[in-house]
């Protein structure tokens, strides 16, 4: 297994998998309804279903970036995008888009080739070396939020 095939199994990993820390991203949403995931239990913080879309945004711009696209910065609306359609069929929308980007950069990180990983990315100033372990970094930081969301909910309906 080469760099690029490791980096991109620990992003699996993280994503769906067996990850060291704890529970995955979809292990973490795989009993999260559209109610839970719009609902706001601290104020003023985004909810999961705000948190699930940034990430999305994230992963596409990763993606975008392996094909050598710019990575612009995005204003506060391009990065948490709102929350257009509230219902189940909806959040099962945004799960599956979300699992599909997911599933399409871990094959391109797992395809992208070693001699390139200290290349800069075109748009910023560090490597995609620094990009791809960023990006698992981000991904699990945001899945700490959501478990975090998860607890407050369960606090909150439990009273």
């Amino acid at each position: 297994m080469n760099e690029s095939e490791r980096i991109a199994d620990q992003l699996r990993s993280a994503f769906d998998g067996q990850a060291w820390h704890g529970q995955s991203v979809l292990e973490l949403l795989k009993d999260v309804t559209a109610e839970e995931a719009v609902a706001r239990p601290v104020s003023g913080r985004h909810n999961i279903w705000e948190i699930v879309l940034h990430n999305i945004v994230w992963n596409v711009m990763t993606s975008n970036a392996v094909k050598g696209e710019p990575m612009k910065n995005l204003t506060v609306e391009e990065d948490w995008p709102v929350v257009k359609e509230c219902g189940e069929d909806a959040w099962r929308r945004t799960l599956k888009n979300l699992e599909e980007v997911k599933a399409h950069l871990v094959s391109s990180i797992s395809e992208f080739k070693d001699e390139h990983l200290n290349d800069t990315v075109p748009g910023r100033s560090y490597s995609y070396y620094v990009l791809f372990h960023g990006l698992i970094q981000h991904n699990l930081y945001h899945a700490g939020q959501i478990a975090i969301l998860k607890r407050k909910r369960s606090q909150v309906s439990s009273i």
